[in-house]
């Protein structure tokens, strides 16, 4: 229950309020469409009265304009008519026309912008149409309509838009519920599923909701780091072979793929007159590393040297070793003599060497060297020399020393 009121109240919340800040949009919309078509009301009746009010004006007949005036405003709608000369001198309207609008100031009517006036039956709206021909000039007609119900449908519309608004607020609300109901079930049984070990023992193909894939995931890293924790490895009676090598780091890398990044490969191909043929550099790191990727598999990023190198390498630059019984790949870099001797020879050889090792000799750093080594460990070269321009978006923040 207090889990689907945290659904609900804020969701009713923000409906309430939304339905409060509509009112008075909704008020001055519905007041400009009823002033437009008031002033449409007005013209009609103004175009209507424009040959009768013509002729009765060239007659100066007051009288019959007054009776004229009076039965059209026997209309509910129509409060009161007015007719004003052109100097407004002489007024002539109906019983209750409005006191407060003269002929001295029905012009700030005629703008189109001043249309309501304020009385005590309610607001009224004003038009002020012009009589005469084109030629002739003889007054300003001044047509007065009630607005009182205007503001009873107004009324009555805010009240309409705000229980709509509230309604659907609440069959939203209820929507909502029920379909967080629903889908908290099924993440509880999902759960259930994976406790149960349907996601862990048994393939991970037995979990149908996809959502529940990235949770089942975790659980598996949960238990197998809780595994690792409370099984200690006692080193001095493990039998060390590729078999226990490759069993420890699968555990503590949990199947994560082996990198190694060196400047010398552990097999180099080289052409001796016509054939090619396999050498294994002597490097302490292709010494101590090279058993550890044979028995575990992965990639060996390094520069690709021998004369035959290219030749041997697929398209990605890659190719399988031992030769025999491929049991890694090595990832070939093709590196220029200058780069090789600037960042290699130089920089590495020179200057981080003695540096990092307490050597008693001087290292020495030189700007162009040092240039060579940043160009050389910020791209990582695929294909061949043409090609790294394009391949240069690929970035290695792992140094190739």
């Amino acid at each position: 229950m207090r889990l689907s009121l945290r659904f609900v109240l804020p969701l009713l919340v923000v409906i309430v309020l939304v339905a409060y800040a509509v009112q008075p949009l909704v008020d001055q919309l519905t007041l400009r469409w009823f002033v437009r078509d008031l002033d449409i009301r007005a013209m009609l009746i103004a175009n209507t009265l424009q040959e009768p009010l013509v002729d009765l004006a060239r007659a100066n007949a007051r009288t019959k304009i007054g009776a004229l005036f009076n039965r059209i405003a026997e209309d509910e709608r129509l409060y009161a008519i007015g007719f004003c000369d052109t100097r407004n001198r002489q007024f002539v309207g109906t019983r209750n026309f409005p006191a407060n609008i003269g002929c001295d100031g029905v012009d700030r009517f005629a703008d189109g912008n001043t249309r309501l006036l304020a009385s005590a039956k309610g607001p009224l709206h004003v038009a002020v149409e012009r009589v005469g021909t084109d030629n002739e000039q003889l007054g300003k007609l001044v047509v007065v309509h009630d607005m009182s119900f205007i503001t009873r449908r107004s009324e009555e519309t805010k009240r309409y838009v705000f229980w709509f608004l509230v309604t659907l607020g609440a069959l939203m609300s209820v929507i909502t519920v029920v379909v967080a109901q629903l889908s908290w079930r099924g993440w509880v049984h999902g759960m259930k599923a994976i406790l149960r070990g349907e996601g862990l023992l048994r393939p991970a193909t037995r979990i149908t909701m996809p959502e529940l894939r990235p949770l089942a995931r975790d659980l598996r890293t949960l238990v197998r780091e809780l595994e690792t924790s409370y099984r200690p490895r006692d080193e001095s009676q493990v039998t060390w072979s590729a078999e226990s090598l490759r069993g420890i780091l699968r555990a503590d890398l949990r199947g994560e793929e082996i990198l190694v990044v060196s400047n010398r490969e552990p097999y180099i191909h080289v052409r001796r007159g016509g054939r090619i043929e396999v050498q294994r550099p002597a490097s302490g790191v292709v010494t101590a590393l090279e058993p550890i990727m044979r028995a575990c598999s992965g990639t060996w990023i390094a520069h690709g040297s021998g004369s035959a190198d290219r030749e041997v390498v697929d398209r990605h630059d890659r190719v399988g070793v031992p030769p025999e019984k491929p049991r890694y790949r090595i990832r070939r870099v093709w590196l220029s003599a200058e780069e090789e001797a600037g960042y290699y020879y130089g920089f590495s050889n020179e200057g981080l060497w003695p540096l990092c090792h307490i050597a008693h000799v001087r290292p020495t750093f030189r700007a162009d060297d040092w240039n060579r080594y940043v160009q050389v460990n910020r791209p990582i070269h695929c294909g061949s020399s043409s090609n790294r321009r394009s391949t240069a978006r690929n970035r290695s923040r792992i140094p190739l020393v």
